[in-house]
């Protein structure tokens, strides 16, 4: 009677923790404290607990029910906090493998990591959950089919193993199969119609990109070329400065620049200045001569 006691109370613990996590998530906003109490109803069905549910068994189904609705409550808790992208490790801790997870456990991971447009990370899951002969005896096993076809292998371009998938579920009518291929045929054309309006796209760039690479090495050249000219006359200009007159220049200027004008004994000596660098300027800068006219 021991283990019997046992598995009752540790059901019982789970379904209090859940409820404390449900109110916490829907009435607190409380995400972080209904994580909490969602991994305390897993952690407290454990392997130990789930030997006993055997024993058990009635107990079984009603401990399965609680641990899909502690992993459902956690799940949108660990949404809420932005943490989408721990959904699926968190899972796994307590479930041993992708197949193992409840249908609707399942169905949650696949519309999460849809809208956050991360198909990509159920592609395996999904695919290891839907070949497993135990889950395709379920009822849900053909809307959980759909369901992974139209937000996981269509988004990504998994047409062939939409329709190996399709033609190989036995839970599917013939209706249903002839939708669903119907379905993944226009998918697939859509894909390609994209695919060549991007080829497109790209090919126009490329052509616009080598038209605008060509006209600039010519614009670049006649550049350098107006460049190299200017700065040719600019140099041969300053080669025939006589460079002692030029420093005089610049060593009266500075003397100007360090004499204060306001003082009264500074005035003859800056007159002087003044000639001197009229006197030189003249000589650096010699008036252009022009011919004479004549009557």
């Amino acid at each position: 009677a021991g283990p019997l006691v046992a598995a009752m109370s540790a059901p019982a613990r789970a379904a209090s923790l859940l409820e404390e996590a449900t109110d916490l998530l829907v009435l607190h906003r409380d995400f972080a404290a209904a994580l909490e109490r969602c991994e305390a109803g897993c952690g407290s069905l454990g392997p130990a607990g789930a030997e006993a549910e055997a024993e058990a068994g009635a107990e079984a189904g009603s401990s399965a029910e609680v641990k899909c609705s502690l992993c459902v409550v956690g799940i949108q808790a660990l949404a809420e906090m932005n943490r989408w992208r721990e959904v699926l490790p968190w899972l796994l801790q307590y479930y041993e493998a992708p197949e193992h997870l409840p249908g609707k456990v399942l169905e949650l991971c696949i519309l999460l990591y849809s809208k956050v447009r991360e198909p990509q990370v159920m592609l395996e899951v999904g695919s290891s959950w839907l070949r497993d002969i135990t889950n395709k005896s379920l009822p849900e096993y053909s809307s959980l089919l759909e369901l992974y076809l139209l937000r996981v292998l269509l988004p990504l371009g998994q047409f062939e193993e939409a329709e190996e998938l399709v033609r190989g579920c036995e839970a599917l009518d013939s209706a249903q199969q002839l939708a669903l291929l119907r379905t993944v045929c226009e998918s697939q054309c859509q894909w390609t119609q994209q695919e060549e309006m991007h080829s497109v796209a790209e090919e126009q760039q490329g052509t616009t990109r080598e038209a605008v690479l060509g006209a600039l090495p010519q614009k670049l050249l006649a550049m350098l070329t107006l460049l190299r000219r200017a700065l040719r006359s600019i140099s041969s200009h300053f080669y025939l400065i006589p460079y002692k007159k030029m420093l005089l220049a610049v060593f009266m200027l500075y003397l100007v620049v360090r004499l204060d004008p306001a003082s009264p004994t500074s005035l003859p000596f800056l007159y002087r200045l003044v000639q001197l660098f009229r006197q030189a300027w003249a000589a650096v800068f010699p008036p252009v001569r022009r011919p004479p006219v004549q009557d």
